[in-house]
Parts: C-alpha cells; structure tokens; sequence
C-alpha cells in the first residue's frame, strides 16, 4: 500500500501503514449514520419548549457537532435544560435516521477482514447504542462508547483511548474517522491517525483547514485504507 495518496484518490493526503489499518474508530453523526434531519427538528422542538418562541439557533449548534450535548449548550450559553426534551425527540425520532449507502456493506466487510471497530460519539452511550441496534448495526461494532461514559469527552481523546484498549489495538496502526474538527482533535490526542469523512456533505474548507491525515469521500474508501486477510499459506506478513 503506497504511503501517500493524492490527485483523483479518494485520501489526500495520506501517510498509511505499510499494510494497512488493522483498527477503525468511528464518529457516529455524519459519518454512520445521516442524523441531521432529526437533529434539527429535535433541537428545535427543545429550543421552543425551555427557551420560548423564535428560531432555534440550529446553525451554530451545528458548528459544535461531535461534543457531548451538555457542552455545546455551556459553549452557546443554553439552558442545559434542554437536553431532556432533546434526548426525548431523538428517541421518538429514531426510525427517521438513515444509513449512509454503502456504510454497511463496508462495516461488513471489516468484520470479513478481521479488522476491530468502536464508535467514538458525542451521543450519549445508551443513546447510540439504541439506535444503532435499531438500524441492525451494532452487532458490527465492537464497543460504542458515548460521551457521557469518558471523563473528558472530545475533543479530548478519551474516547479513542478507551476505544485503543478494548480493540487491543496500537495507535499507529490505528484510524479515528470523524466529520468534525473535534474528532480530528481527539484523534491526534490519541495518536491515531486523523481520517476526515466528507460524504455528508459538510463544509471541506473547514476541514482541510484543520489538516486531516486523510479525506475519505465515500464510505467504501475506508476500506482501501485497511489490511486484508492474508491468504492461506501466503506466511506471515
């Protein structure tokens, strides 16, 4: 696998072990699945019930994307009272929440290869394990981990430290794939390579500007990034 991937490639730029990952840690929102929908009617509906009438400031709260909830509203000077009926809106609607096309044909194909997986979110544990069991994906994960179950949640790394020790994985053989400048944040506190997912369409400016190990832009590019099995009686690697 070369160590630099640019032009047409789906990564830019890159620097990949010599073999491949052998450990993925994803962000959950923007990356495995496309809550945004549900999010902006779900902050709205809190918005409108513990601050009163207007428009909900969706816009900025979308800037904070990937830190725990409580945080973004301490940063945007909320009611964290809101959280309730946030939470309450997720929940109710859940079944509204699609899957990125091609994100589980690619988780399967990890699970083929033997490459451990975590989920790294700003969601709260339960929260995402909810959903993902719902949507038939959590079996492909080995541990989800929220962001109420960590001491400091992103950007710090905690997350992906806890991730590094339940996958028994390295962190230089090890990509954290996120859509925000606070998974890419969390991912170098870490020392794991910083992996930015553009397929839903987020603003790559931001992006770049925050200098990712790689840019993925479609969720089968994960796998170009990633060691395969080897072959019966090929020897070790």
């Amino acid at each position: 696998m070369p160590d630099t991937l640019t032009g047409e490639d789906p990564v830019w730029p890159a620097t990949v072990p010599e073999q491949g990952f052998r450990a993925v840690v994803f962000d959950l929102d923007g990356v495995i699945v496309d809550s945004y929908e549900v999010m902006r009617k779900a902050f709205s509906t809190a918005y409108t019930e513990v601050v009163g009438a207007g428009e909900a400031p969706f816009a900025e709260y979308n800037r904070h994307l990937g830190r725990y909830f409580p945080d973004i509203m301490r940063i945007m000077g909320l009611p964290l009272e809101m959280e309730a009926p946030f939470v309450r809106e997720s929940y109710r609607l859940a079944p509204e929440v699609p899957v990125f096309d091609g994100v589980a044909e690619m988780l399967r194909e990890l699970r083929r290869r033997g490459i451990p997986t975590a989920v790294a979110t700003g969601k709260a544990g339960e929260r995402a394990r909810a959903l993902l069991r719902q949507l038939g994906l959590l079996p492909l994960f080995d541990v989800v981990i929220g962001s109420d179950e960590v001491a400091d949640p992103k950007p710090a790394p905690d997350m992906v430290l806890r991730a590094l020790s339940v996958l028994g994985a390295r962190p230089e053989e090890t990509m954290m794939i996120g859509d925000a400048v606070t998974d890419l944040q969390s991912a170098r506190g870490a020392k794991v390579a910083a992996v930015a997912a553009v397929w839903a369409g987020v603003d790559e400016s931001v992006l770049l500007a925050a200098g990712p190990d790689a840019v993925l832009r479609e969720p089968a590019d994960v796998l170009s990034l990633c060691a395969v099995p080897v072959p019966a009686g090929a020897g070790p690697r």
